[in-house]
């Protein structure tokens, strides 16, 4: 399906005024290629199957849908969308409430794993309108009666081929035989593998498809390869950061032990870094993926198992370390840059030992790749590169009833700095991640600690000690 350049505004749907009048407050005026095509046929109630990238605006998309079929003087949940990482989950759930805003008590709750059962059991118990989260927390509530769908018109499988690459297939099958059949039912996925046909055969009623096929647009992304021997691999990463200065890398190791290895050459030669593996526990994974998401690490080492799921907005490049053997894996791996309207670099070494696999490569992108020497690697500057941002963690977290707002207020208000020097702020359970610029970040500390939020002092400490 090709699409026209004729932006359609969002006042052609049938939605309702205040809703209109929220989406031009929050600057959504003209609809998204993919928001333009879906939206008319989930507003009509249809069952739909849309394909498209992340980036495009397809939250907003099954987000209004169901928000106009809601009633809210019912407390019983309508709708419920399934997400593979909670990091997704949490980042669908807070658009939703941007674009509930133009109905009072919008109830937006988020249930995902790595997170205690009883607060969630607790808050459902007080009744929620729309819940979003990853499938085996959502079976765990079903199965202990927790949750309940009698109510359910909407479900939503949101990047349903990452939840099927991370083996959530039968969890989600069984979730949708849990709700009722006179549902509405969206898929989105960027990929349509074979699963995804299985799944609307099971779970679908004669939907319609929306496909987007420029899956990336290849033109933005800037592949380039570098000969290397074993010896100069991990070296040569540096090199290439010295010489592209990124602000956020991706580097792909085909192993644990290169992750390890990586992150030792790149701490020595000054870098911050952080390395993403299977050996850490959740907790871990999050300070890691909250660091680099939000602009506080230059560089995030990862294995593919580890990086499944991840999502990071602004990647300005990804280095493959190491070759992988399998030519989709790369295309994977290299889509996760120039995303939106932003360009990528896709840089990668490659050994004499593994030009086998770079015609592999070569074959799936039916191009040859294009060589640059070593040689030609030069530091753009002298100045050691560093992220833009310092995260600082606050103890106290949603048990403390520390919301973002909190934060952002105890350091624009009394502590005096501006919102534009304040990045991301992330509230977990027990702690509370905010990035700030790298000036302010001794003196933000420093105030954070002598103030308080919500009237409580409270403990606040820099992620880089």
């Amino acid at each position: 399906m090709t699409n026209t350049p004729t932006a359609t505004p969002f006042s052609a749907l049938s939605l309702a005024p205040a809703m209109l009048a929220n989406l031009e407050r929050l600057g959504y005026v003209e609809m998204t290629p993919i928001q333009a095509a879906s939206l008319p046929i989930a507003l009509a109630g249809h069952d739909l199957i849309a394909q498209s990238k992340t980036g495009s605006g397809k939250t907003a998309a099954f987000s209004l849908a169901l928000l106009s079929r809601l009633d809210v003087r019912r407390p019983d949940v309508q709708a419920m969308i399934l997400c593979p990482t909670r990091e997704l989950a949490d980042q669908v759930a807070t658009e939703i409430r941007r674009l509930a805003r133009a109905e009072e008590n919008v109830k937006v709750l988020t249930l995902c794993g790595g997170t205690p059962m009883k607060p969630q059991t607790a808050s459902l118990e007080h009744g929620a309108h729309i819940v979003v989260g990853t499938p085996g927390r959502i079976m765990d509530h079903l199965e202990r009666g927790s949750l309940t769908l009698d109510s359910l018109n909407t479900l939503v499988l949101d990047e349903a081929d990452r939840m099927l690459d991370m083996g959530f297939f039968d969890d989600i099958a069984k979730v949708a035989r849990q709700c009722p059949k006179e549902r509405q039912t969206l898929l989105f996925s960027a990929t349509y593998p074979e699963g995804i046909a299985k799944l609307s055969q099971q779970f679908l009623r004669q939907p319609k498809e929306v496909k987007f096929e420029e899956q990336h647009d290849n033109s933005k992304i800037r592949q380039r390869f570098y000969e290397v021997t074993e010896n100069e691999r991990l070296h040569a990463v540096g090199l290439l950061l010295n010489h592209y200065r990124p602000v956020s890398t991706l580097a792909f190791c085909n192993t644990k032990q290169q992750c390890r290895d990586l992150l030792d050459v790149l701490r020595a030669q000054g870098f911050h870094a952080l390395a993403l593996h299977g050996e850490l526990d959740q907790r871990e994974r999050d300070q890691v993926l909250i660091q680099f998401a939000n602009r506080s690490c230059s560089v995030l080492v990862a294995t593919d198992v580890a990086a499944r799921g991840l999502d990071i907005a602004q990647l300005e490049a990804v280095i493959n370390v190491d070759v992988t053997p399998d030519p989709e894996t790369y295309v994977h791996r290299i889509g996760r840059t120039g995303r939106a309207d932003q360009d990528g670099w896709a840089l990668s070494l490659a050994s004499m030992d593994e030009m086998g696999r770079v015609g592999g490569i070569e074959q799936a992108l039916k191009r040859e790749v294009e060589w640059h020497p070593l040689a030609e690697l030069k530091p753009a500057s002298n100045e050691p590169l560093l992220p833009p941002m310092e995260t600082l963690q606050i103890l106290g977290g949603r048990k403390e009833k520390i919301r973002p707002g909190d934060v952002l207020g105890a350091l624009t208000g009394e502590a005096g700095f501006s919102g534009e020097q304040i990045g991301k702020i992330n509230v977990t359970d027990f702690s509370t991640y905010v990035a700030v610029e790298r000036s302010i970040a001794r003196n933000a500390l420093r105030k954070l600690n002598s103030g308080k939020i919500k009237g409580k002092k409270v403990k606040a400490r820099a992620m880089e000690e």
